[in-house]
């Protein structure tokens, strides 16, 4: 609890499933699902295709219980996938496999979705982590919403692990955002006057069939219809547990920030949406090596100069919520490299080889998981 606001977290991981030999995708979540299902009960379930699978946490109180619920997540599907000679590797595309070659998991869902948007769900070869935040006031919500959008491409491009498409170098970090954004209702959000404001917007889409749920709006950032918590959903997932933990320690902290402004009848600065989608671009480009633009100052700056802006702001909200060394550990992902540098490192050394770029996303999946998980 923070100053009455709850700020539970829960984070969603998609993850790929790939054979031993081959490093190809294999559609073969029906069989690695039934042992998912015994450890982890509705915590696993499959995805749009047979070669995902998807995680979710429980209820965390703060960022160390959701380093705990990673670490036992990904163990259990590590162990059951090993059993049956496959692996399983977060990245947010697979660096050769091809999305024409996978199969879709036949439930009505995902049928009446590929129906819906044909050849742009088919491509949907896409992995991400969604992290929600609870704050139990729809008014608020929206209001944090509005003045979160600012801060996607910053947690973007810490994220980036997908740079490969189809067997080739894409030139981006984040080719999964490319793929995501060609389905409609995607990308950054505009803002909203107010709950009520919002409510009719979606009131509209509903009434004149664009959606029949409020989860077909899938923006980076959205109020969760169901779990009635702020949803951030622009990151790719994060091939490290430590990335991962990081980003959500970033996320709260920010969500803590925001509203202690709100708090003392302030805002951060509300920004065209597509000004912010001009960020989001150079973080799906070049990740955390290129430029974002500060608006306040009109100046394009080094990313590690935002980011240095970004943990000031933040600092006294994370040291309040236990998760100041978490947050910061972005110096770290800053300095070392992203998912996607450490992915073309490994391209360019092996001389183009994807089977060793494979190799390495199974091995770094792995990081600090918990080995033996309890049933």
């Amino acid at each position: 609890m923070f100053k009455g606001l709850p700020l539970t977290l829960g984070v969603e991981e998609e993850y790929q499933i790939v054979d031993a030999e081959t490093r190809a995708l294999d559609s073969y979540v029906s069989k690695i699902l039934p042992d998912g299902r015994v450890r982890l009960q509705d915590q696993v379930k499959e995805e749009f295709m047979q070669s995902q699978i998807e995680v979710g946490s429980q209820i965390c109180e703060n960022v160390q219980q959701v380093r705990q619920e990673l670490r036992r997540l990904r163990g259990a599907l590590v162990e059951i996938a090993e059993a049956n000679g496959k692996r399983i590797v977060a990245a947010g595309t697979h660096p050769f496999a091809r999305w024409i070659d996978q199969t879709i998991t036949p439930k009505l869902r995902y049928k009446a979705l590929e129906e819906n948007m044909q050849d742009i769900a088919r491509r949907l070869l896409i992995f991400g982590m969604h992290v929600h935040v609870g704050i139990g006031d729809l008014e608020l919500t929206i209001d944090i919403f509005n003045q979160v959008r600012y801060f996607l491409p910053h947690l973007l491009a810490l994220s980036v692990s997908s740079p490969f498409w189809d067997g080739r170098r894409t030139g981006l970090m984040s080719y999964r955002s490319v793929v995501f954004e060609t389905l409609p209702r995607t990308g950054i959000p505009d803002a909203f006057h107010s709950y009520a404001d919002y409510d009719a917007f979606m009131t509209t889409l509903e009434r004149v069939g664009a959606i029949d749920d409020r989860t077909k709006v899938w923006w980076d950032v959205r109020p969760h219809p169901t779990y009635k918590t702020l949803e951030f959903r622009i990151c790719d997932v994060c091939t490290r547990i430590e990335d991962a933990v990081c980003l959500v320690a970033l996320i709260q902290s920010l969500v803590a920030f925001l509203y202690d402004l709100r708090r003392n009848n302030q805002s951060w600065r509300i920004y065209h949406r597509d000004l912010i989608r001009e960020n989001k671009w150079r973080a799906v480009r070049y990740g955390v090596r290129g430029e974002l633009i500060d608006f306040g100052i009109s100046k394009s700056v080094p990313y590690e100069e935002l980011l240095e802006e970004l943990l000031a702001l933040i600092r006294p909200y994370a040291e309040q919520l236990g998760c100041w060394e978490e947050a910061k550990y972005a110096r770290r992902i800053v300095k070392e490299g992203t998912s996607a540098d450490y992915q073309l490192r490994i391209y360019d050394e092996s001389g183009g080889d994807l089977n060793a770029v494979v190799d390495w996303l199974v091995q770094a999946t792995k990081e600090g998981i918990d080995a033996n998980p309890p049933a």
